[in-house]
Parts: structure tokens; C-alpha cells; sequence
């Protein structure tokens, strides 16, 4: 791990919609470029807040990145990608979860979100460059069959396969318990206990303490 992989820059924006959904700014330092994660925005004025906070930092959006492809996760993906040019990327299997509002959990509460189809679409173990950084793709299965983590400078972005205190459901279509928690144990619970956790919903963690405290493991 280099220098560069260390000083990142965070802006984390909670799209209310239906659930309270961590929308997070990765950028490098040296060359500004960004990555907007998970943008779950229900509405123009979250997505005129995720600009606002690029245009603020002065940031060059370079992907917009899907954890997984429900709805609160990907409904700011069309007016993000129109208005920056940025690049989608999601997991292959999730790829068509995302342009189909049946598939993404949208028609069960009365909407049709799509979001356009995937510039690249993920495995698991790839290296995605943004500048200087090095985001390495954790393919974990589970609350999706498509659902990622993303590790960089000591910190993993666990989009909604581990939380403070919990774990992600299983109970939708594509969950499945056994796989999350072999994700969770084969791929997270390796990391030193220090590696700061950034989920999908509510506050971040450490590794560390999900492994003491976590009642799901």
C-alpha cells in the first residue's frame, strides 16, 4: 500500500426516499477524479446536493458505482450519468437488476425506476483505477447475487452486506443467508480489525468491533 492510496476524500449524502440510503464521494487527492457510490436519489434536489458537493470539492466524476441494483441504490443513476458523463459500473450479475424496475424492488412501492444500462460490469478480484487510487471489487453474494464491497486505503465500502450491528436481508428476491454469510467471513472478516466500514445504511463501523459485537456472526 502506497502513500497515495491513504488520504481519500468522503462525502457521505442520505437520499430520503424510502429508506435512508448512504450515497458516498470517493475521490483522489492528487488528481480529483470521483467516484459517486450508491446514489439512491429520490428526488432533483438530492441529486442538485450530490453536484453540489462535487462542485464544491471540485471533483471529476469519473464512475458512477452500483453496489448491488435495488432501487435505493441506483435511482439517481440516470440524472447522474446525463449530467456528468460518468461511466456505470455494477456487478454482472446484478446488470440487468438495474434496468428493470421489477427486478429492482421499484414496482413494489408503485414506481418504474430504471437506470441506463452498465458502461462495465464488474467481477469479482478487479482493480478499478480512479487516479492514484486502487479500489479492489469484492464480489459478496448474499443480499444480492450481484452485490459488492469495495476496499481502498484501509477502508471498505460494504454497501448493504454489512452494517453496524447487523447484516444485510436475505428475504428478497436473489437473497440468500448462506452466501451472505460466507461473504461476510470469507472476505470481510479476513481484514485487520482496524479497516474502517462505510455501509449502505447508517453509521460506520470497524471490522474489528463487527467481529466482537456483530450478533449475525
Amino acid at each position: 500500500m502506497t502513500a497515495t492510496d491513504k488520504p481519500l476524500i468522503y462525502q457521505t449524502v442520505v437520499a430520503k426516499g424510502m429508506v435512508d440510503t448512504n450515497c458516498y464521494l470517493l475521490a483522489c487527492p492528487d488528481t480529483r477524479e470521483a467516484m459517486i457510490i450508491d446514489p439512491g436519489a429520490f428526488s432533483p434536489g438530492e441529486v442538485k446536493t450530490i453536484l453540489g458537493l462535487i462542485s464544491q470539492h471540485d471533483l471529476k466524476p469519473r464512475y458512477i458505482l452500483n453496489t448491488h441494483g435495488h432501487i435505493d441504490h441506483i435511482a439517481g443513476n440516470e440524472q447522474l450519468k446525463k449530467t456528468t458523463g460518468a461511466e456505470l459500473l455494477v456487478h454482472s450479475r446484478d446488470a440487468v437488476m438495474i434496468e428493470s424496475g421489477n427486478m429492482n424492488g421499484s414496482f413494489m412501492f408503485g414506481q418504474n425506476v430504471v437506470s441506463p444500462p452498465a458502461d462495465r460490469q464488474l467481477k469479482d478480484g478487479e482493480q478499478i483505477e480512479l487516479g492514484k487510487l486502487t479500489i479492489k471489487v469484492l464480489h459478496t453474494p448474499g443480499h444480492t447475487p450481484g452485490c459488492i464491497c469495495l476496499y481502498v486505503g484501509g477502508t471498505l465500502f460494504s454497501g448493504d452486506t454489512l452494517f453496524a450491528g447487523s447484516i444485510g436481508r436475505t428475504d428478497l428476491p436473489g437473497g440468500d443467508v448462506t452466501e451472505m454469510i460466507r461473504s461476510i467471513k470469507e472476505k470481510l472478516m479476513t481484514m485487520p480489525d482496524e479497516t474502517i466500514v462505510r455501509p449502505g445504511h447508517g453509521p460506520r463501523t470497524t471490522i474489528g468491533r463487527e467481529r466482537e459485537e456483530n450478533p449475525f456472526l
